[in-house]
């Protein structure tokens, strides 16, 4: 995608300082936007401008396109990266596991769903979505990977399917609340434990 980079990837050029109140305006526009209904589809540099009450040349100053600053959005809304600490793999996973489909931002229970059908209709919208969770599976990918040199997982264990087993209960859960007996506090430590209990070296 042509307009995919994000603005913390793009080289600074001399000048005046970038002015990080419009930095934030902006990206709470698009938030607000995405959440009040508007498909990312339909959502538009002019609707964002006009929101954050600065010019389009203020967002085409800070990304190259509509793509790179909502991967900027939606990184913001999914929030900071959970950091495992490397003392159990159990442990580090209850911490990944807990965090697929939490968000602290309100909105993204209104903005997360909505984005499903844009990226099972659009390949730049399926970029755009990878782009957002390919570091947070990077890091699952890690502690497993890390569980199979420890020897605490099989030396066979298939860490791709491993990591959909981990993944698909907590945003089946979290994203459409699929079943009103499960609680969600405990959860993630369930399908750890039940998971691990397939794939545990014996």
């Amino acid at each position: 995608m042509s307009d995919m980079k994000s603005t913390a990837d793009a080289p600074r050029s001399p000048g005046r300082p970038r002015s990080i109140r419009a930095d934030e305006a902006i990206i709470e526009a698009t938030l607000d936007l995405l959440a009040e209904g508007s498909t990312v589809e339909a959502l538009s540099i002019e609707a964002i401008a006009s929101r954050a009450g600065v010019g389009k040349a203020t967002i085409y100053r800070r990304w190259a396109g509509k793509d790179a600053l909502l991967l900027d959005a939606l990184r913001r809304l999914k929030g900071i990266l959970p950091q495992p600490t490397g003392h159990s793999i159990r442990d580090d996973l209850i911490l990944l596991v807990g965090a697929i489909g939490k968000n602290i931002d309100p909105r993204a229970e209104k903005i997360m769903p909505c984005l499903v059908p844009a990226v099972n209709r659009s390949t730049d919208q399926y970029q755009l979505y990878q782009n957002i969770i390919a570091p947070r599976r990077q890091l699952m990918r890690e502690v497993l990977r890390r569980g199979v040199d420890e020897g605490v997982l099989r030396a066979d264990v298939d860490i791709e399917v491993t990591m959909a087993l981990l993944t698909g209960p907590m945003l089946i859960q979290r994203v459409l609340q699929w079943s009103p007996d499960l609680n969600e506090v405990d959860l993630p430590e369930r399908v750890v434990d039940a998971v691990l209990e397939g794939i545990r070296a014996r």
